[in-house]
């Protein structure tokens, strides 16, 4: 039995990341399970970039993509269901946070989805491809 699912979205690509969440959320109901969906921004704190930023630039982006993932699920998966979903905000490299976040909530499948690949990723995106091989558990891809 399921107890958690991980959904990873881009929040800068809505468009195609409702149809992630659909899936997402089809698979939380039929397992009865809880749905976390996490956004990961990039670390504009680092030493080689954290120079051309303010110092609260990173809060001011988490809380952006906070926002914005909120209006996502909404948007997506409806005002009632969003209440029942647990948002996650990461900073870091994509693949390393939703990996981490999957092993902290000891999620049981992690659903990602694959952008339109350009001939070098052949069928997954570089981070997607990087979760599938990486994971502990269970990964469903959504096209």
């Amino acid at each position: 039995m399921t107890k958690s699912v991980l959904c990873a979205v881009d929040i800068s690509n809505p468009e195609s990341e409702g149809a992630v969440l659909k899936v997402a959320l089809q698979i939380a109901e039929m397992e009865k399970a809880q749905l976390d969906v996490i956004t990961v921004v990039p670390d504009y704190g680092m030493s080689h970039v954290g120079g051309y930023f303010d110092k609260d630039h990173s809060k001011k982006m988490a809380k952006e993509a906070k926002s914005l993932l909120n209006d996502l699920i909404s948007e997506s998966l409806g005002a009632a269901n969003n209440e029942n979903v647990r948002h996650i905000v990461a900073t870091g490299s994509v693949y390393d946070e939703v990996l981490k976040t999957a092993k902290i909530a000891e999620s049981d499948i992690i659903v990602v989805g694959a952008h339109k690949p350009d001939l070098k990723d052949f069928l997954l995106g570089p981070n997607a491809a990087r979760i599938v091989r990486h994971a502990m558990c269970s990964v469903y891809v959504v096209r």
